[in-house]
């Protein structure tokens, strides 16, 4: 992890921290499947728009398209259901926090499928002392489940986490592929839109909606053009650069840049328990990282 990949993941956890309250908002005008496809088809709309700005060409082979479209399976549309599904029955800050459980399945699928990102104790530790860090931010009444409805919404936000897991192991075809950040970006939108359209005309018949209330079109907006467009062309940006495993660590920043964004915007207090899970969430970073223990370690050994 270099200082530019620590930046390009600062940066996405902050566009990243925004979209589950963004998703909250816009459950109040929408439906799951009609959020999901709004959000990747204005994506899709901006960043292949930017790739003919750029002159940038839009995957043109099959192994292309292919990549694209498992990222869209993995990475869009079975996640941001899950994770919309799931916010209708838990709160949004609840669902960031189960969405940090992402790169503990990230390292052992990467474990399971690759030959070259095999488990090491120290980024296991690393994972789940980050996890550790965010049940502190949460505090023990985050978890503790009041019903059945509860329970599902966490079951399936941690579904969502095992899609990403996954997504994070696919990722490397895209590599294969030879796709630059951003057609990579606008394929995989455009092959989430196209999955979740027929299930928006199935079950959602948006023709037979109300009009959605302002707030819900802007958090909508807010979802495709910032959480998804700007999103994933970090994302791509920081996958190219410190690889699929480092790039889930952004789940672990994802409730840190929310309580931090609701301090400096909306004047809420931080905690003790916050700072103090931040604290362990930067450890675990550390970690995963493995830079710092190995200097450390080096440092030992010398003495």
């Amino acid at each position: 992890m270099t200082p530019r990949s620590w930046l390009l993941l600062l940066a996405l956890s902050v566009v990243w921290g925004g979209s589950f309250f963004f998703m909250a908002v816009a459950l109040r005008g929408f439906p799951p499947f009609s959020i999901v496809l709004g959000r990747v088809a204005l994506a899709a709309l901006v960043l292949a728009a930017a790739c003919r700005l750029l002159r940038l060409a839009l995957p043109a082979t099959r192994a292309g398209w292919l990549a694209c479209a498992g990222m869209g399976l993995l990475n869009n549309a079975i996640p941001f259901t899950l994770i919309v599904l799931g916010q209708r029955f838990i709160p949004s800050g609840l669902a960031a926090v189960v969405n940090a459980a992402t790169p503990v399945f990230a390292v052992l699928a990467a474990h399971a499928l690759t030959t070259d990102e095999k488990l090491t104790p120290l980024r296991l530790a690393g994972a789940l002392l980050g996890l550790a860090g965010v049940a502190i931010l949460a505090g023990p009444a985050a978890f503790g489940l009041a019903g059945v409805g509860e329970a599902l919404g966490i079951a399936l936000c941690l579904g969502a986490c095992l899609s990403y897991g996954l997504s994070g192991v696919w990722s490397r075809r895209v590599r294969a592929a030879g796709l630059a950040p951003l057609p990579a970006a606008a394929g995989q939108c455009i092959a989430s839109s196209l999955m979740m359209l027929p299930l928006v005309l199935a079950f959602d018949r948006p023709w037979t909606l109300p009009v959605p209330p302002a707030e819900a079109v802007a958090a909508l907006l807010a979802l495709g053009l910032l959480a998804t467009a700007l999103a994933y062309a970090l994302f791509y940006a920081l996958l190219a650069a410190a690889g699929a495993t480092n790039t889930m660590l952004v789940t672990l920043l994802v409730p840190v840049t929310a309580l931090l964004l609701g301090h400096l915007v909306l004047g809420e207090v931080l905690a003790l328990r916050h700072l103090a899970g931040m604290a362990v969430i930067g450890l675990g970073l550390l970690a995963i990282d493995g830079r710092l223990p190995r200097k450390a370690g080096a440092v030992f050994t010398r003495r």
